[in-house]
């Protein structure tokens, strides 16, 4: 196993690096740094921005439109954009239904599908989780019945990021009641603005915009958009889960905000002296900057198996585990060193305009919001506690 970049790899750093000097607006970098949702326009400015260079869909294969990026490729370009505050890329379209498409979906489909994930003709949101269903996606009730040219589908999903955005949603529905639980459940890509889909918001405690409850009635689906095999589609959704799952470090981005939180505590006094020198407040942020090294460690040790092509299996729930725990402890020792100041929620004081009381230190307007909202990275992507449990399978056969 080797952890070092290669001489090639770090000319791409470099050039990735370039590319971010150069292209990132500095008031959207200021907005993802503070933790402030940017718009639906900002989102496709970047996007557009990356597909003119290619690096949209960089681990794309050359033949689809990308880059054929190796894993430490992918690795190099979204450490670099989490450590300058780039936007993520919605991953809905290009990170997580692509994969699925490329090796299952048909070629009319591959050719339909990919090209519009590309030049942002489709924005697209999942549709797996529903009301009562909690972590086990196996128990979902969402039903799709075929019916002549098309499946009539009827059902409820909850928690749907950037539904409110979406003319696009791949959705998990139960198309038999036969046989165990998981062997009932079909793939199907659905157009938003069908008749019989209703949209309404879910307002989080943080005050924002974010997800949604989808609501089917008699919605009519035509049956090529059926991805492979009717009743095969927990197959599917276990393969996307792993692409999500993987992409769950973050390490770039908790280094990021470990260092926002240490000079937070280098300017914030406790009895005299800077917390940063607290014992008990130095032992936790050392204690999660060790627990963020192994993690690093981690992830570029299953890089390197993934490299040399080997499948990456439980490591994928490690990653997820260890990835939105660490965030959590950022967002909760921020929150603590703020005292206070953490009950402030006022994200409107990082827009233009803002006349309202001026907020010092500038950290305090955001901590509160970020700490409950990202309060769900344990539960997204298949709790923590699933996790847990897939890694007691494959790891130690209990």
């Amino acid at each position: 196993m080797d952890l070092n970049f290669t001489e090639k790899q770090q000319e791409f750093q470099k050039e990735v690096r370039d590319f971010l000097d150069k292209n990132l607006d500095t008031k959207v970098s200021e907005k993802v740094r503070n933790g402030i949702s940017i718009s639906k326009s900002e989102s496709e400015d970047w996007h557009k921005k990356l597909n003119n260079k290619g690096w949209l869909a960089g681990p794309w294969p050359e033949e689809f439109g990308g880059q054929d990026w190796g894993v430490v490729e992918k690795f190099i370009f979204e450490e670099e954009c989490g450590a300058s505050g780039a936007p993520r890329i919605v991953p809905f379209g290009v990170g997580m239904l692509a994969p699925v498409l490329m090796k299952f979906g048909s070629d009319e489909q591959r050719k339909h599908w990919l090209p519009r994930m590309l030049n942002g003709e489709d924005w697209w949101c999942q549709g797996y989780s529903e009301p009562g269903s909690g972590s086990d996606l196996a128990s979902l009730k969402t039903t799709a019945v075929k019916e002549n040219d098309c499946y009539i589908v009827n059902g409820q999903k909850t928690w749907t990021t950037f539904a409110q955005h979406a003319n696009m949603i791949f959705c998990l529905v139960r198309t038999s009641n036969e046989g165990k639980p998981q062997e009932g459940i079909s793939f199907l890509l659905m157009d938003m603005n069908s008749p019989g889909i209703e949209v309404r918001p879910i307002i989080t405690l943080d005050g924002s915009h974010e997800v949604n409850e989808i609501f089917f009635s008699d919605v009519k689906v035509p049956l090529e958009n059926l991805v492979g095999e009717e009743n095969k589609g927990w197959t599917y959704a276990k393969y996307l889960l792993t692409h999500e799952r993987t992409g769950n470090a973050n390490v770039a981005i908790s280094k990021r905000k470990i260092k926002k939180l240490r000079r937070l505590a280098s300017e914030t006094k406790k009895n005299g002296t800077a917390l940063v020198n607290d014992p008990l407040f130095a032992s936790r942020l050392a204690q999660i900057e060790i627990n963020l090294q192994n993690l690093e460690i981690t992830n570029l040790r299953t890089l390197s198996s993934v490299e040399n092509g080997e499948a990456p299996g439980a490591e994928s729930s490690i990653i997820k585990i260890l990835g939105s725990e660490i965030e959590q402890d950022i967002d909760n020792l921020t929150r603590k060193s703020l005292g206070k100041r953490a009950f402030i929620n006022e994200p409107d004081a990082f827009s233009v305009g803002y006349n309202g009381p001026e907020i010092e230190p500038k950290a305090a307007a955001t901590a509160s919001g970020k700490y409950f909202n990202h309060r769900k990275k344990s539960i997204y992507a298949g709790s923590n506690e699933i996790q847990k449990n897939i890694i007691s399978k494959m790891m130690l056969n209990l």
